[in-house]
């Protein structure tokens, strides 16, 4: 159904999760209790004893198996990546880590927009963990850790089953579901983390447990966002699923000369729609053909029910649209579409590194986020509309701009301590971003741009901060300002007394990592 391609994400900052954790590109490492010494690393006797491969940098693959999905941290060089195939693998790999001294990350999708599920030691990457099995009874499913979300959806979908969760198809489980979770089914049933009945996962002194309400439920309660990467390295999740929905999807565009209008009739719109209606609202400097902007959505019901639930925003507007579609779709269908990969195969959207048919590219962004918890003002409004008209004069070749997405619903009739997800009280969530490309055929070279497009971005935040607050732990931000608030607000000293019980030695440590004591980072 191609007529609603549009509703796919239209800022290539795709991801939904964190990456499964740790330190990239700058001087923090994990860091381990033994010292390390001068003695070479023995890595034939890690490759020795996993039932996966280990790659090192002599290895031809090595290009490519080091690569994660932002293209602005090719150049992190691991001494070591390993496809861990079981906890065991994991186990042997946290064990080697600490007794050499050697950074440490854990890697699922790869979707770190800090680049954190690098490092310059070893890379335990979970990916070959991704079986999805749905419980005979239809209420829960056991998903691996590595499994990546179109697949996840894909195999739900063939047992007549949904699970809330991102609309990038690359993102893995893990790093979603540990930083939270949001998606187009997240006001009606929940964020991922919200789902999560039980989770698998190694700690930092080589144990495999198992973390749920009624087994190391601060463990449990720390895993529900409080970040990928933090506690642990995990290896599977049980998560309750829903019987699969009716859907309608719906793409609404008009003017860029409504922009505002648009964003301030959504804003007031938004509160009186059901928990069934997901919506965000996209305000886009697409490149070369100037500003867009579009209203799009998910309803879980009928496609009647929804032209009615839309009409009191387009008389709002005051501006007809100038696209309006509104039509039935299915689940695996609204998926595909929502990550952009309409009129494809489960199989073409993947990576072609992920699969040999996958036709899906690398990006390379930068990004920032916030939470809305009362409707902007003109004034924040109309910060957000200078801002896409700045970008299109600044980096007219490249895309970019600000993506409201609505939450409410299930996602705030969570309390704000129940989870270690504290945005329980936002009207929206907003992601900006700038994405570019780095062929040789850019006429600016990637260095400048990436300049200008933080530039921008910081431009964008200072002037927004009045009217917003917070930021989503999953769109990681390694400039975010006091960082450890804007995540996780009121939980944090609740994190940190989980950190120092797991894992007192921060051996699971990156840039904005958990800290073991307060004060400390």
């Amino acid at each position: 159904m191609g007529s609603a391609a549009v509703l796919g994400p239209l800022v290539a900052a795709c991801g939904d999760g964190s990456g499964s954790t740790s330190m990239s590109t700058t001087t923090t490492t994990g860091r381990s209790s033994t010292t390390s010494t001068a003695d070479p690393v023995d890595w034939a006797t890690l490759a020795g004893s996993l039932s996966g491969p280990l790659v090192l940098p002599s290895n031809p693959t090595y290009g490519v198996d080091k690569e994660i999905y932002n293209q602005r941290f090719d150049g992190v060089d691991p001494q070591a990546i390993a496809y861990c195939r079981s906890p065991t693998d994991v186990q042997r790999c946290v064990d080697f880590a600490r007794r050499n001294g050697l950074p440490f990350s854990a890697r699922s999708g790869g979707h770190s927009y800090a680049g954190y599920s690098l490092c310059t030691g070893l890379v335990a990457d979970v990916t070959n963990m991704a079986t999805v099995t749905v419980a005979a009874d239809g209420g829960s499913a056991v998903v691996g850790a590595g499994a990546r979300l179109i697949d996840v959806y894909n195999t739900l979908g063939e047992a007549g089953v949904v699970l809330p969760g991102g609309s990038c198809p690359t993102v893995g489980i893990a790093g979603l579901t540990l930083g939270g979770g949001v998606g187009v089914f997240g006001r009606n049933y929940g964020l991922t983390c919200d789902n999560l009945r039980s989770l698998q996962l190694v700690t930092a002194d080589g144990r495999l447990v198992t973390a749920s309400a009624t087994a190391d439920d601060d463990l449990y309660w720390a895993c529900r966002g409080g970040g990928g990467g933090n506690f642990g390295v995990a290896t599977s999740f049980t998560f309750t699923v829903h019987p699969v929905p009716p859907i309608a999807l719906f793409t609404l565009t008009w003017p860029w000369a409504a922009a505002a209008d648009v964003l301030a009739a959504w804003q007031q719109w938004l509160p009186s729609t059901p928990a069934a209606l997901w919506s965000n609202c996209q305000l886009l400097s697409s490149g070369a053909t100037g500003p867009t902007l579009r209203v799009t959505g998910v309803f879980c019901g009928a496609t009647s029910t929804l032209s009615g639930l839309l009409q009191p925003l387009r008389t709002a507007v005051g501006t007809a649209p100038t696209y309006n579609f509104v039509g039935p779709e299915s689940y695996l269908n609204a998926m595909l579409i929502e990550a952009g990969c309409d009129g494809s195969t489960v199989a073409q959207c993947h990576l072609p590194t992920q699969d040999p048919t996958g036709t899906l590219s690398r990006a390379t962004f930068d990004a920032k986020s916030a939470y809305v918890t009362t409707a902007l003002p003109d004034a924040g409004i109309g910060v957000v509309v200078q801002a896409v008209e700045s970008l299109n004069q600044q980096l007219p070749q490249d895309g970019g701009g600000f993506v409201f997405d609505a939450y409410g619903g299930a996602i705030n009739r969570v309390a704000a301590t129940d989870t270690a997800f504290v945005h329980r009280d936002a009207l929206a969530g907003v992601q900006y971003s700038v994405t570019w490309s780095t062929s040789s055929s850019s006429p600016s070279s990637p260095s400048s741009v990436a300049t200008t497009a933080a530039s921008w971005l910081a431009t964008a935040q200072s002037a927004l901060a009045p009217y917003v607050s917070g930021a989503y732990q999953n769109y990681i931000d390694p400039t975010q300002p006091d960082w450890l608030t804007a995540y996780y607000g009121v939980n944090v000293a609740r994190l940190v007394q989980v950190k120092q019980s797991v894992d007192p030695d921060d051996f699971f440590h990156f840039a904005q990592s958990i800290p073991t004591h307060l004060g400390g980072g």
